[in-house]
């Protein structure tokens, strides 16, 4: 998108606004984006599914983290599904995925032990 804001109109009605998939940067900002979006997932301790975003200044090609969404959009518009579908990972694939992952998640919380009753 060229100057100007990702707002509402740009997003949901604005046919100019185009996703580009894979995006127009060269390989090395795309290397350090991907190591950027796994360093911030761990760093935020995220589990599951989320989707960290950012900006890249023209001038400069400085990365910058804009977001991480840990609720990203399902929609027929939405960036998430699109980004895994372009990166070889079908959308029932990725459900799949999130599911094993929840299903995961749930076992170690049971495991946790939140009664201390025994160390008295």
């Amino acid at each position: 998108m060229q100057g100007g804001f990702y707002d509402y109109e740009k997003k949901y009605r604005d046919e100019s606004t185009e996703l580009c998939i894979p995006c127009d940067l060269d390989q090395e900002i795309q290397d350090e984006i991907k190591a950027l979006a796994i360093a911030s997932y761990s760093a935020l301790c995220c589990t599951g599914m989320a989707r960290v975003d950012f900006l890249v200044d023209a001038d400069t090609e400085q990365v910058f983290v804009s977001e991480i969404n840990t609720i990203p959009g399902f929609t027929p518009i939405s960036m998430y599904p699109k980004l895994w579908e372009a990166s070889g990972i079908p959308v029932g694939e990725m459900l799949e995925m999130l599911v094993e992952l929840a299903e995961q998640r749930h076992r170690m919380r049971r495991e946790l032990r939140t009664d201390f009753s025994d160390f008295r």
